[in-house]
């Protein structure tokens, strides 16, 4: 094995290395996630050579050096204010989703008008329209972090493959016999998920074009789906109460996590991959081991139903999303709740932390999307100006952009 050359990794903080093995080339990452600006940088560099043969004691500065440079990012002060850039009235019927591709320096829409646009986000302006669907595209996403392919999943029960430079459509995926409402691709952009009306899942093959593995064994539709890191394990959560976890290479189910008495609406694994969070309609949110499957804690507080959840980029802090307009967040070490997010008039739908992890962006009916401080879930700023209810809201991968898509028929840039 021969190091070629350490990159740095922001977001969540790590260190990654590119090796040549028998004359492959190769990567792997050195996770910090417990990295703070108080870290013992010499300690903590002794620590990862005993553990990482690649870092010998000729790089041993170079990887303090970066290090350092990873403490500086995360005790660097936060007070963007963020601004109105563009309002793009993008389809002519109503958007059902929006997404960013890593860097922020595009974004997709998806629309009842059955079409996907691709937007670029410096400028506002249209790149293309994916046009072919027969029905309402409801589910998109770039393959991040490389974010040259789209996915869109739609009602007329296909999913198609696209280049989000030319547009072109490389495959159509056929085999749902009911509306596809979720898709995910993994990590490794080798696999796109969907997740169907029809109580299935599927796993497509993105260089053949073709089928993988069906998942099933739900009873009921599944509305939330998503991969681990790694990408050996893949979630699926479902209007049957129900998530499963399913081995990714064989499609066999691993686990059930039964526990919910209301539908599922949201599950996401943590970046380490130890930890599954699930929401549900139940109006709790639950914790479980993603290696054996058991419940390892029920988060409370909220009087109505959640209607998302989601861990920041460390795995450190969840945050809920309620239909009673509030948002909560969580330690996922000692599950205590740490802050209460209120202010919003009605529900939020949509919940979602900056890449840092101390910031925290919501989404409400009440036509606005909210910043908060995640420490003490103080409003730090509200994003006015929609004239409907705001259904979808991202950052970008620096955490300097923010989109917000409207029933207005209208997305919002800011910056």
């Amino acid at each position: 094995m021969r190091l070629k050359r350490l990159l740095l990794r922001y977001y969540p903080p790590g260190i990654i290395l590119e090796y040549v093995q028998g004359g492959e080339p190769k990567t792997r990452s050195i996770d910090l996630l417990d990295l703070s600006p108080d870290t013992d940088v010499m300690a903590l560099v002794e620590e990862i050579r005993k553990g990482e043969p690649l870092i010998t004691a000729s790089c041993k500065e170079q990887v303090i050096h970066l290090v350092r440079r990873l403490q500086e990012k995360l005790g660097e002060k936060e007070d963007h204010k963020f601004y109105l850039f563009k309002v793009l009235r993008a389809h002519i019927l109503p958007l059902t989703n929006v997404a960013f591709n890593k860097s922020g320096s595009r974004f997709i829409t998806g629309s009842y008008d059955r079409t996907c646009k691709v937007w670029d986000t410096a400028s506002g302006e249209e790149l293309r329209t994916l046009e072919g669907h027969r029905n309402v595209v409801y589910a998109i996403a770039f393959n991040n972090p490389y974010g040259d392919k789209i996915a869109t999943g739609s009602f007329d029960k296909t999913c198609k493959l696209w280049s989000t430079e030319t547009g072109k459509c490389y495959h159509t995926f056929r085999g749902h016999t009911a509306e596809i409402v979720c898709l995910s691709f993994n990590l490794q952009s080798t696999l796109v998920a969907t997740g169907s009306m029809d109580t299935t899942a599927k796993l497509w093959d993105i260089e053949k074009g073709e089928e993988a593995v069906t998942l099933s064994g739900h009873s009921a539709e599944i509305i939330a789906l998503s991969f681990n890191t790694t990408g050996d394990r893949i979630i699926t959560g479902s209007f049957d109460h129900t998530v499963a976890v399913w081995d990714v290479g064989t499609g066999r189910r691993l686990h059930t996590l039964i526990g919910h008495r209301g539908e599922i609406s949201s599950a996401q694994f943590s970046w380490d991959c130890s930890l599954i969070v699930t929401g549900s309609m139940d109006k709790t949110c639950m914790l479980w081991n993603a290696m054996t499957g058991r419940h390892v804690a029920t988060l409370t507080g909220h009087s109505d139903e959640i209607l998302d959840v989601c861990f920041d980029y460390a795995g450190q802090r969840i945050a809920t999303a309620s239909a009673d307009g509030s948002g909560r967040v969580y330690n996922a070490e000692t599950k205590m709740c740490i802050a209460k997010i209120e202010g919003h008039q009605g529900e939020i739908s949509k919940i979602c932390f900056n890449p840092k992890g101390n910031r925290i962006l919501t989404a409400s009916s009440d036509k606005t999307a909210r910043l908060w401080d995640a420490a003490t879930g103080q409003c730090i700023q509200i994003l006015e100006g929609h004239n409907d209810e705001i259904f979808s809201c991202a950052f970008n991968y620096k955490g300097n952009i923010i989109i917000t898509g409207s029933k207005d028929n209208t997305c919002r840039i800011w910056r």
